[in-house]
């Protein structure tokens, strides 16, 4: 199978890794010194068993329209930069090239084979022009959602921290065969890979603690056991939750995992930063409509009131332009003399859904 990840980052490189040792024939898509370390030496995995593992027999590049078309195409970029290689994806498609999404958060194709009465709905959240979804033809589309938790740990090196799930689905719920064959194939990587009927149901379940843990996070700089241990965060992320499972229960989404459980499984995760904490402390743009500003969206669409996640969604946009616009990171700065001045925390991407 010929495989591109577009975006060979902690997760997508992970995936490329696999699917490479699986004996595919991976191309990855990277920039910057993650990339010239790549096309130098390949792309290195340590497990969190301690086994070091490289893939050598990979082709990298920054440049789409370089490749050749695939039968496989990982498009594990963030929600907010899709819109930057939908131009370029074209030269990567065959007529048959299936299109796997591993994106945090609501996808910008939640309407799209939906079947329900907002049937083609597309999300100014996430597509504000409607270039992604006129771009993407929603037949390659397959839905996957991304558990595991992984981190780059200098150019050219991944760390798998922990999981393995990479739940699949039809964006309308049938078991076909190119599902079936993409299953197979994380499977074979050494993934958990089952195919959804619901694939909605379970993007909902992971976007249920990335709407609330994440901007906390990195409003705060509480890490999750943090959040999860003080009772103020405890109960603004419990608050954040009830809302958006109102929005969920208004377009027929069912959840599997009680709120409780939920918010206990993000503290057994521990004393780690969620992905939009390292993001503020990196400087870089937040993942703020696809985590957030969808569920508000949403909210406006069912007539479901979320004033909670509105209000948190308009300090985290603040918190972004200010980053963006001032060229900063923000970060804490532990206080000179202070025993617990100096924590050692773990920055992870991806990770039981925070």
């Amino acid at each position: 199978m010929k495989i591109c990840v577009v975006g060979a980052g902690a997760i997508g490189g992970l995936l490329g890794v696999r699917m490479a040792q699986a004996g595919h024939e991976v191309s990855l898509v990277a920039r910057g010194p993650h990339l010239r370390a790549i096309q130098f030496d390949g792309l290195q995995l340590h497990s969190p068993d301690g086994e070091i593992s490289r893939a050598s027999n990979v082709e990298a590049s920054d440049d789409l329209r370089t490749l050749t078309p695939q039968d496989l195409v990982i498009l594990a970029l963030k929600a907010h930069q899709i819109e930057s290689v939908v131009d370029d994806l074209p030269a990567l498609l065959a007529p048959e090239t299936i299109i796997l999404t591993t994106q945090n958060g609501i996808p910008w194709w939640y309407f799209q084979r939906h079947g329900g009465p907002f049937e083609g709905y597309v999300l100014k959240t996430l597509d504000p022009s409607g270039r992604i979804s006129a771009s993407i033809e929603p037949r390659r589309i397959i839905g996957c959602i991304a558990f595991p938790a992984a981190e780059i740990i200098r150019p050219g090196v991944i760390r798998h921290i922990e999981g393995d799930r990479f739940p699949v689905g039809e964006l309308d719920g049938i078991q076909s065969d190119r599902v079936l064959t993409v299953s197979k194939a994380l499977t074979e990587a050494g993934f958990k890979a089952p195919v959804i009927n619901d694939i909605r149901s379970e993007i909902w379940l992971k976007a249920w603690g990335n709407l609330s843990f994440n901007p906390i996070s990195a409003l705060t700089h509480a890490t999750l056991v943090d959040i999860c241990q003080n009772p103020d965060g405890r109960e603004l992320a419990a608050t954040m939750m009830t809302e958006a499972q109102a929005v969920a229960g208004h377009l027929g989404v069912s959840f599997r995992v009680p709120l409780e459980k939920r918010i206990a499984g993000a503290e057994r995760v521990g004393k780690h930063k969620t992905s939009m904490l390292q993001d503020v402390e990196a400087g870089k743009a937040l993942e703020t409509e696809a985590l957030i500003g969808a569920v508000v969206e949403l909210g406006e669409l069912t007539g479901v009131p979320t004033p909670t996640i509105r209000a948190i969604y308009h300090a985290v946009r603040l918190l972004s332009y200010t980053i963006t616009e001032e060229a900063v990171r923000v970060g804490a700065t532990p206080v000179k003399g202070s025993e617990n001045g100096s924590p050692k925390l773990r920055q992870i991407a991806g990770g039981t859904g925070h």
